[in-house]
C-alpha cells in the first residue's frame, strides 16, 4: 500500500513541470493575443484619426478661404489644427497600448515651454506677422516707410517681411520691427500732394511768377484739376519770398511731376526775368601796413 502512495506521489510531481509550462504558454498566448487587439485598436484609432484629422484640416481651410483670409495664415492655422489632431490622435493611440500618457503629456508641455522660452523673439515676429496679415497695413506693392526703412513691399510672411529700396536693394525685416513703430503707406492712395517750395526775390513781381507756375501746372497734363493746385505765399525768410507750390497727381506721377516741374520752373523764372534767390557772403580784404 506505501508503495502504491509513494508511486502516485511521484507521479504527481512529475505532471506538475508540464502542467505549469502548459499555464505559462497558455498565458503568453493569451498576453499575444491581449497585445495584438490592442495594437490592431491602436492601428485603427491612428489610421481613422489622422484621416479625420485630414479632412478637418480641409473643411477648416476652406471655410476660412470663404472668409478671404490670406492664403498665408489658412495654410499656417490649418496645418496647426491638423497637428494638434495628429498628437491626441498618437496619444490616444499609444494609452490604447497600455502605456501611461500622463508622462507624454508632461513631457509635450514641457518641450513647448522650452521651445517657447528659446524662441521669443521668433514667436514676437510671428504674432507681429499675423496681425500684419490680418488687419492689412500695408500689402504686396505698396511702398512704405516702417522700421526705419523705406521700400515696395515684395512680399509679407509670417516671420519677416521684404522690402525693395527705390536703388533696388531687397531689405528682410523683421515683423516685429515694424510693428513696433509707426508704419506710413505711402502708396496707400491712388492719388497724392507734391509739396515744394520756390522761392523769388523780394524785388520780384510776386503775381508774376505765381502766373508762371500756374501755367506750367495746368499745360503739364499730369496734374490733376480735382483737388485744385494750391500755390500761395508761405514764408518770407532772410533773402527770398517762399511760394508753397501743392499739386495733386496720381500716384505713379508723384517723382515725374516732382522733378519736371523744378526744372522747368527754373527756366520760365530764367526767361521771364525772375531771380531766384540763393545764399551769397561778402568777404572784405584788410591790407595791413607794414
Amino acid at each position: 500500500m506505501e508503495e502504491e502512495v509513494k508511486t502516485a506521489a511521484e507521479a504527481v510531481a512529475a505532471a506538475e513541470p508540464a502542467v505549469a509550462q502548459s499555464n505559462t504558454v497558455d498565458q503568453i498566448i493569451e498576453s499575444l493575443t491581449s497585445f495584438a487587439i490592442s495594437a490592431l485598436a491602436a492601428l485603427v484609432i491612428l489610421v481613422i484619426g489622422l484621416w479625420l484629422a485630414k479632412k478637418v484640416k480641409t473643411l477648416f481651410a476652406s471655410a476660412l478661404t470663404k472668409k478671404e483670409v490670406d492664403a498665408t495664415l489658412v495654410g499656417f492655422f490649418s496645418s496647426m489644427l491638423y497637428g494638434a489632431i495628429a498628437v491626441f490622435v498618437v496619444i490616444a493611440a499609444i494609452g490604447k497600448l497600455g502605456v501611461q500618457t500622463t508622462s507624454f503629456a508632461a513631457v509635450i508641455a514641457a518641450a513647448g515651454l522650452a521651445i517657447g522660452l528659446a524662441l521669443q523673439g521668433s514667436l514676437s515676429n510671428f504674432a507681429s506677422g499675423v496681425l500684419l496679415i490680418l488687419f492689412k497695413p500695408f500689402v504686396a506693392g505698396n511702398v512704405i516707410k516702417a522700421g526705419g526703412e523705406i521700400g515696395s513691399v515684395v512680399e509679407v510672411g509670417l516671420l519677416t517681411t521684404e522690402l525693395k529700396t527705390p536703388d533696388n536693394v531687397k531689405i528682410i525685416m523683421p515683423n516685429s520691427s515694424i510693428m513696433g513703430g509707426s508704419i506710413t503707406n505711402i502708396s496707400a492712395h491712388p492719388t497724392r500732394r507734391v509739396d515744394m517750395v520756390v522761392g523769388v526775390g523780394y524785388g520780384d513781381d510776386l503775381n508774376k511768377a505765381k502766373q508762371v507756375m500756374e501755367d506750367l501746372l495746368a499745360a503739364d497734363e499730369r496734374v490733376l484739376k480735382d483737388p485744385a493746385v494750391t500755390i500761395a505765399v508761405s514764408n518770407l525768410g532772410d533773402s527770398s519770398v517762399d511760394f508753397v507750390v501743392r499739386p495733386w497727381v496720381n500716384a505713379a506721377d508723384y517723382w515725374a511731376v516732382k522733378f519736371d516741374f523744378t526744372k522747368a520752373v527754373k527756366e520760365a523764372f530764367d526767361k521771364e526775368g525772375i531771380s531766384i534767390p540763393f545764399p551769397q557772403r561778402d568777404v572784405h580784404l584788410f591790407k595791413e601796413e607794414a
